[in-house]
Parts: structure tokens; sequence; C-alpha cells
């Protein structure tokens, strides 16, 4: 069948992801994504991002010239995610290396002369920032010829702060609407199937990347993709993708261009080669499996340090291989039902039902506790949900607090998690693919 997922899963629904609708306006990044998807390519995406012009230039260089379907990044250093432009600026003049890209200290003419002759229409390039405060970044890179980034109201800026959410909306309404007024149509990506990169229940990721992908379309930009980040169970991943697909059907408007995007797994990071490769292995499984049409990959370098160009290169290509040998093979874990839908459509329902200012509706589910982000110290969210792993290795809910679902029925999981019981969760994923 025909959708929204890559055409080589089995029973990928129909939906407007799949240009169903002849009214869709694609972004040349969404357009390329769909295009790929239709030839039976999965699109693969390093995190990459660097201050140096010439080292900047070489790694989109190698992203694109690798074997695989690329999308090349700009990731945004430290200093300009936090809006600190005039130390971003000072670093740069001492000839200091930073963590990222600083798009917004580069002058236009930089950036320009970093994209020339890389970026075109077999080559997006997508700005990634992890800002609260966003419009800076999103005022240089449409003004460099750029149209893809990503983020959102809550996905940035509960897990890296203290930005009180209410401004955070506020700044993201103002980036959408920066987005939505430039002069090429945009692409906008939820992080919210990322949520602190682990042991968040997957029916709270998807309902988080579904709400802020109607928060982006409601305000203007209407080519977005849905995240969600690769967990403990490959079988109920592949059951949270194809809720968060059949979610998009429901909820976004007949004329979205969307499509979901997968992050090899974000938390601890198995410290051998060969573990972390089967990891990476296992995500481009998944992707194809589920119908995701885009992975975000991780290397082999992860758990030590800050990968090469020639890593990152390495991993793109390793995830391309795995996804090309994966197409058309049985599935080896049976379909899963554990609830993942109706949990994460729970959700929805819940904000949506509070109102159509779905800002405001996000701030309101906050407060109230019916979105609550397991082990989120930031200061909007309740911290009265907790998560375990269960003995099949599943994420489930020990405590909910006040979100409109239940707790796992099983006795032992409503016993509060030890210091030493979270530690081996935290590193259970890291443990298994080293062992």
């Amino acid at each position: 069948m025909t959708g929204p997922g890559i055409p080589y899963t089995a029973d990928a629904p129909r939906g407007h992801g799949a240009g169903v609708s002849p009214t869709v306006r694609r972004s040349p990044f969404g357009r390329f994504v769909a295009d790929s998807a239709a030839a039976g390519r999965l699109v693969v995406q390093p995190r990459m991002g660097f201050s140096d012009l010439a080292r900047m230039r070489a790694g989109l260089a190698r992203t694109k010239s690798a074997a695989a379907t690329t999308v090349g990044t700009l990731t945004i250093d430290s200093y300009t995610r936090l809006g600190e432009h005039a130390a971003a600026r000072k670093a740069l003049a001492e000839g200091a290396r930073l963590n990222g890209y600083p798009i917004v200290s580069h002058s236009l003419s930089s950036t320009r002369a970093v994209l020339d002759g890389l970026l075109d229409e077999s080559f997006p390039v997508q700005v990634r920032h992890g800002s609260s405060r966003p419009q800076r970044i999103v005022q240089a890179l449409t003004a460099a010829g750029l149209e893809a980034t990503e983020g959102g109201p809550v996905s940035y800026c509960l897990p890296y702060g203290r930005t009180p959410l209410r401004e955070s909306v506020k700044n993201w309404t103002l980036t959408c609407a920066l987005l939505a007024g430039s002069a090429r149509t945009p692409h906008l990506e939820s992080f919210g199937g990322c949520m602190l990169g682990q042991l968040c229940p997957p029916g709270l990721l998807v309902a988080i990347s579904v709400l802020e992908a109607v928060f982006f379309t409601r305000h203007g930009v209407n080519s977005v993709s849905m995240s969600y980040a690769q967990q403990t169970d490959p079988a109920q991943d592949e059951e949270a993708v194809r809720a968060l697909r059949r979610l998009a059907t429901e909820f976004l408007p007949a004329e979205t261009d969307w499509h979901v995007v997968l992050y090899t797994y974000m938390g601890v990071y198995p410290t051998s080669e060969s573990g972390a490769r089967r990891l990476l292995e296992r995500s481009a499984e998944l992707a194809v499996r589920s119908g995701a049409r885009r992975l975000i990959v991780k290397t082999a370098a992860e758990a030590h340090r800050i990968p090469t160009v020639g890593e990152n290169v390495r991993a793109l290509e390793t995830a391309a291989a795995t996804a090309a040998a994966t197409r058309g093979t049985a599935n080896p874990h049976p379909p899963l039902d554990s609830g993942v839908y109706e949990e994460a459509r729970a959700f929805v329902t819940a904000v949506l039902d509070l109102g159509d200012d779905l800002g405001r509706a996000l701030e309101t589910a906050f407060r109230r506790g019916y979105l609550d982000v397991p082990f989120c110290l930031h200061p909007d969210n309740a911290g009265r949900s907790r998560s375990f792993i269960d003995h099949a290795g599943r994420l489930r809910w020990s405590a909910v607090g006040a979100m409109p679902i239940r707790p796992s029925p099983a006795p032992s999981a409503r016993s509060a998690m030890t210091s030493t019981q979270l530690l081996s969760a935290l590193h259970s994923v890291a443990r298994k693919f080293d062992q």
C-alpha cells in the first residue's frame, strides 16, 4: 500500500504525507524526503557543526558525497543557542573552536560561501539549534537561503534550560511567523519525540511530537516532520512510530506535507565500536519497518567524544546499507499492540480540548499535569510522573500524576525507583549492545 511511510513497508496507511492531497505544498526539504521515499530510499542525516568555515564546508561536502541518500546539517553552537552572540563573536575572534556553527555571528556572505555549490535540490541542509529563543537563528538561516530547521515550544524548552514555557511558546509563535513569511516554503521538524533522550514512555513522545506539528501548522508552517527517538524495545518502538503516523493523518490538516524522522538512540551509548554499530543498524531497520522516512544517525564515537567527519560518514553509509538490506525482509519482531496509540491519542485530545489557542493549551496542560515528562526538572513540569523498564525491556509508567492515562497494572511497577535502579535503567541499552 502507499502512504506516508516508505513504500517498502507493507502496511503503510494512506495519508497526506504521501502526497495524496493535490493541495499539498512541499518545501524543498520535504520534497526531497518524499521523492527519496517514493524511490525506496531512506534519507540519512548526521549531527554535525563546526565553527571553522572550511571545516564546516568540508563536512557538508563529505556528507553530500557519501554512499547514501543524505541531507546536510548545520548544528549550532551553545553560545548561539543561548543567545550569547557577543560571546560567540569573541570566541571566533580569538580563534577558539566552538561546539557548532555560529550562524548569527558568522557573516551572511560566509554562510553563503559555506553552502555555495553544495546546497541544491539534491542536497537540502537543515539547521539544528536547541534554542527556546530561535528568532535570530531563523532570520540568519532564511537570509542564507535555507528553509529547514527544527525544535518546538515544548521540546526546545523543557529539556534544555529554565526558560519559562510561556516565553518559549511566544518565541516559537514568532519563529513560525518568520518562517511562514520567508521567500521559500519552510520545513519545521518537531523535536517532541526526543524528550530527555531516554526513559520516557513512547505515548508521551508521540503526543508531544504531534501537538508541536499541529502548533506549527496553525502558525502557517505546512511542511513539517515529527520525531521519535529509538528507545529500549524494537517492537514497542515500531508500534510507536506507526501510532505517530496514524495520529498525523487524524490531526494534521489535509494540506500538510509531513513525514516521520527517527533518531538513533539518544541515551547512554555503547562504549564498544561493535555495540555502537549494532545499535545504529537496529535503528535503520526500525526506520524501514515502521515507515519513518528520515534517520538521524549516531557514530561509534558517541560514548567518548565529538565524532569526526569521517566517523559521521561511516555512520551514514552503515545506516543506508542496513536500510537497503532490510527492504522486503521478514520482520523478526511480532506485531505489538500495547496501547501506545490510545495513550498518545488521550494526551493529544486532552490538550486540544483545553481551547483553540494551542500555545495556551500547552501551558495549561503542563500546569495541570496533563503532560508530565518523567525525570524532567524544569520548573513548568509537574514532576509527578515516573517510568520504568519492564521485564520484557519495554518502557512503562509507574506513576502518572494527573495525566489522562493509567499506570502499569503490575504491582511491582508502583514502587519508587531507587538511585541504583535509575542508573541501571539509564545504562540498560548500552549494556545490552556492548555485551
